[in-house]
């Protein structure tokens, strides 16, 4: 049997999210004990045996436990999927005022137990919040990660994929923006096999149309999902995952996180808001955030979404904390 990286994650919130991460690190081999934290004291009891009962079938040896705050005073990682879910109907947005009071609590009780690593968060508006934590933590920006949108781009390359028919892993392109309504596709920086996107989408049969329908869909999944089943969890558990292992294998990669943005993508002189954009992750966390190159349309569409989170910001006092 093989053994795991030596890192201890705390993650808190073990409700479909959350737990869709922890099968993801187990099943992965990313860290050797794994603390889970909720309120629903036997809920998380149940999610700690049945995740264990995992363990056998993995190359890998992860010690699963339930804990408390106390716990992330050793940890490298904390994790935070809890909050009010999405509701039908409900954007991320619209959770704004609920989930920045329980985030006071959360991270005033991480911050009490001398943790000292790095945030990765994944509760929505999980923009929004990724700047609270980092606020209220008292960390560097550096070590405050959203999960951004990474699965918007996972979800925009699989369908892609799909409309080429080729694997989605020979996709290159990005969402970026808010995690939400306001998020915008960067074809003209994108390619396909090495082609460029807008040139394959341009000769393939839909063309523009095809390019919109396919974005549209990435967009709106959540609410498709959310309406079909109540919430989606398995694609941001593998979307965090992928996160944490960038971390812990200090990769130097470039995923679509959550990040400060401040003076570039035109916001010079504008207040500094947390927003999907790719960033290289390292051991460290934040190495470095990527400023892509967008075109005029592109450029509009992210001044717009970086607007919307501002001015929500705003209007929840946010930038007050």
């Amino acid at each position: 049997m093989t053994t795991t990286t030596g890192r201890t994650v705390v993650l808190i919130g073990a409700g479909d999210v959350g737990v869709a991460y922890a099968f993801a690190l187990i099943n992965q081999g990313l860290t050797d004990k794994l603390v889970l934290v909720d309120i629903d004291e036997k809920r998380t009891w149940g999610q700690v045996q049945d995740l264990s009962h995992a363990v056998p079938w993995t190359t890998h040896r992860t010690v699963v436990t339930q804990g408390t705050y106390e716990d992330c005073a050793d940890a490298s990682l904390v994790c935070i999927c809890a909050g009010a879910a999405q509701k039908p109907g409900e954007s991320r947005l619209d959770l704004v005022g609920k989930n920045v009071a329980i985030f006071r609590s959360i991270v005033g009780s991480v911050r009490a137990s001398g943790f000292d690593g790095i945030y990765l968060v994944a509760s929505n508006p999980v923009d929004i919040l990724s700047y609270v934590t980092w606020r209220l933590s008292g960390l560097p920006t550096s070590r405050v990660i959203g999960s951004g949108t990474v699965l918007d781009t996972a979800r925009l390359r699989s369908a892609l994929g799909n409309h080429f028919d080729i694997a989605p892993t020979s996709v290159h392109a990005y969402v970026i923006g808010e995690h939400g309504d306001t998020e915008l596709p960067v074809y003209s920086t994108g390619s396909v096999a090495g082609v460029p996107l807008a040139e394959r989408l341009a000769a393939s049969e839909g063309g523009a149309d095809a390019a919109d329908r396919i974005f549209t869909a990435t967009r709106d999944a959540a609410y498709d999902i959310i309406d079909a089943k109540g919430s989606t969890s398995f694609g941001i558990g593998m979307g965090l995952a992928r996160i944490t292992a960038a971390v812990f294998g200090n990769e130097d990669v470039a995923l679509p996180v959550s990040v400060l943005v401040d003076g570039i993508y035109g916001r010079e002189g504008r207040r500094p808001i947390y927003i999907g954009t790719p960033a290289v992750l390292a051991g460290a966390g934040v190495r470095e955030v990527i400023e892509l190159p967008l075109d005029a349309e592109e450029t509009a569409k992210f001044a717009h979404s970086a607007d919307t989170l501002e001015q929500v910001m705003a209007d929840a006092g946010v930038f007050e904390l």
